[in-house]
């Protein structure tokens, strides 16, 4: 079928026709799959145990210079959140703090061009334990991880991989458990889409599934918000987001597609290291 008339199925089946013809394609297809799965499921039980109610959306900004060294400590400056719910397919709410770094105080010119963020902003803002504790009680109230199911996503490996280990040493805390395993979106419309991962920055993916970036680039809000709209497309042509990275022993590490669909634990502020 030709892009024309895919999008012109898609429209009479009242799904969403932008994106380029791939897409387009697999939107069609993953709409009659569900189908059939549903008249299946008409005779059996389902469980929701294999979805997750809620979605974080987590994307960090972090000190940095145009040219970091090998040994750089990237700081957490941005902690923003934005919570899915995958069963409306809406951001049902958001949480955004800024922190103050504690060995790179001084925030580079390029640092500052590139995400927006002031000296003023972060001289103004808390440390990083006191700010994830607000991010755990804002989890809390949410009831993740008790009442309703939920995983962490990201953009990438960097932010929970790189950026929340690196702080956690810096901070002297220990790793927190809920965001030790994560949906890496990249990985995952990648793999869902059948791209290469050439064609899954934050702005090709959108672009692909015919939406603009909404926002200022880098703003970690923004960029969270945006990379939502991206998995809430994906949840809309039936992928099934699922954990794939993880970290163990400090080391960044694949979860297999087989492994059994796991929740994370409710959010708890990790204990100061010894």
């Amino acid at each position: 079928m030709s892009t024309t008339e895919l999008s012109a199925k898609l429209a009479e089946l009242k799904l969403e026709t932008r994106g380029v013809k791939d897409v387009l394609k697999k939107r069609l297809k993953s709409y009659y799959k569900r189908q059939k799965l549903m008249q299946t499921m008409q005779t059996e039980s389902s469980s929701n145990d294999t979805y997750y109610k809620y979605i974080c959306v987590v994307d960090f900004e972090a000190t940095c210079e145009e040219s970091n060294p090998p040994d750089y400590l990237h700081e957490i400056i941005e902690f923003p959140v934005v919570l899915i719910n995958t069963h409306t397919l809406e951001i049902e709410d958001s949480f955004q703090e800024y922190v103050r770094p504690e060995v790179n105080s001084q925030l580079s010119d390029f640092c500052v061009q590139l995400t927006g963020i002031t000296q003023d902003t972060v001289d103004k803002a808390d440390t990083f334990p006191n700010v994830l504790q607000r991010v755990v009680d804002w989890l809390k109230e949410k009831e993740l991880g008790t009442k309703h199911k939920y995983a962490v996503l990201t953009d990438g490996s960097w932010d929970m991989g790189k950026f929340l280990n690196i702080q956690c040493h810096i901070s002297r805390i220990r790793y927190p458990q809920f965001a030790k395993k994560w949906i890496n979106i990249r990985k995952a419309y990648g793999n869902f889409y059948k791209v290469p991962r050439t064609q899954t920055k934050l702005t090709t993916m959108l672009g692909n599934l015919g939406m603009k970036y909404d926002g200022r680039p880098h703003c970690g809000l923004d960029d969270s918000r945006n990379i939502a709209r991206i998995a809430m497309r994906m949840l809309q042509d039936g992928c099934v987001l699922r954990v794939n990275e993880r970290m163990h022993a400090g080391q960044l590490m694949s979860v297999s597609s087989k492994a059994p669909v796991e929740g994370a634990p409710p959010p708890h502020c990790p204990h100061s290291r010894n």
